[in-house]
């Protein structure tokens, strides 16, 4: 049985586009727009930690002192995880900010997938942090929106997102896979790269690129058996 550690690793060597690829061909949904890549120019991959934001008031109650949003999420955190924030409320404030980015950097955190507006994004770049979401902005979370929960199910972009499961995201989209389904994920999706390597190389042969975008290309995704017979 693999490792989280071990999973983590061989997704961080793929791309968003074959790991996109290997899920059409499981017949599987997770890869998602509209949340570009605004600070850093490193591709990351790890497995979600999630946090759950609501307008202010419509946080349930919890004993104790209250908490900054996004903390309990960092200090859950570590280096093969990404933090990923729904914000969906329509409330333009800002579902991450500086002093967080800080501390998800120090701590060697991934990096931070948001549904919702960021804030201090010049931070971000500052650190080193990346940093994927649907807007910027310079309004703060205080008395706008609340949080609901960390390591809780959310919604991405319409894409059903569990604690646990994983996630890539680099300047072409950002791609989650369910934990469930992580292992032949991976498999498809390293013998999708296997053959487009092999194709480039082709193409640095010399092969005519119709040749090399023909039959082979356009079964890619096709099972197995049927890829054999090409």
């Amino acid at each position: 049985m693999s490792t989280t550690h071990d999973l983590v690793e061989r997704l961080r060597k793929l791309d968003a586009c074959a790991v996109s690829d290997a899920l059409d061909k499981l017949g599987l949904a997770g890869a998602v727009s509209g949340l570009p890549q605004r600070s850093s120019a490193r591709r990351i991959a790890g497995r979600v930690v999630t946090v759950k934001l609501v307008k202010a008031g419509e946080a349930p109650a919890v004993a104790g002192p209250p908490r900054h949003l996004g903390t309990t999420a960092v200090e859950a955190a570590g280096p093969d995880d990404v933090i990923v924030v729904e914000q969906r409320t329509g409330i333009e404030a800002g579902s991450w900010g500086g002093i967080l980015s800080l501390a998800a950097k120090l701590r060697g955190i991934a990096g931070v997938i948001a549904d919702g507006p960021v804030r201090d994004i010049d931070e971000a770049r500052q650190y080193d942090l990346p940093v994927f979401c649907a807007a910027l902005t310079a309004r703060t979370a205080r008395g706008r929106v609340a949080e609901a929960g960390t390591n809780v199910p959310v919604t991405i972009r319409e894409q059903a997102v569990a604690p646990g499961d994983y996630v890539i995201a680099d300047n072409s989209a950002v791609v989650f896979a369910a934990a469930a389904d992580i292992e032949r994920v991976l498999a498809a999706a390293e013998q999708i790269a296997a053959r487009e390597a092999a194709m480039a190389k082709a193409l640095q042969a010399g092969k005519p690129v119709t040749e090399v975008m023909g039959a082979n290309y356009e079964n890619m995704l096709r099972d197995p058996a049927a890829q054999g017979a090409h």
